[in-house]
């Protein structure tokens, strides 16, 4: 009993660990995409301002799991717009191009996704995938 007493804290470490590394990589890349403050929260499942400003100071936090996969889905995205454009400025910009393709329908990729559903981050992660051939 006293071995699984100390590896507990080392778990608890390592989720706070995941966290603030989430929370770091979603920030870059909001950084990047030059996000507003409401489409990080959007993105980020409706969180307050309040829960915005905590997270941007990014602690060793323990984050839930929808909170995570949210952030999963936008490092997707990051990732699979920066493979399929040769540049850095070009994938960052390709977030905000409006398009007529299914889903977005006329908006961007960025107006899509902070409709604030996980099904849009969800959408739009799978979307970028298939252009890059990747589905």
């Amino acid at each position: 009993m006293a071995n699984l007493r100390e590896k507990q804290p080392a778990a608890a470490d390592a989720e706070e660990l995941r966290g603030h590394v989430a929370l770091k990589g979603f920030f870059n890349i909001c950084r990047e995409w030059d996000c507003t403050q409401e489409e990080m929260m959007q993105m980020l499942g409706g969180v307050s301002r309040s829960t915005l400003y905590k997270y941007q100071k990014l602690p060793y936090i323990k984050l839930s799991r929808d909170l995570l996969e949210r952030i999963s889905y936008v490092l997707g995205i990051y990732k699979s717009l920066r493979l399929m454009y040769p540049t850095a400025e070009r994938a960052n910009r390709r977030v905000r191009l409006p398009t007529t393709e299914l889903p977005f329908t006329g908006t961007s990729a960025m107006d899509y996704m902070t409709r604030g559903s996980m099904r849009h981050l969800m959408q739009t992660r799978r979307y970028f995938d298939a252009k890059r051939g990747w589905a």
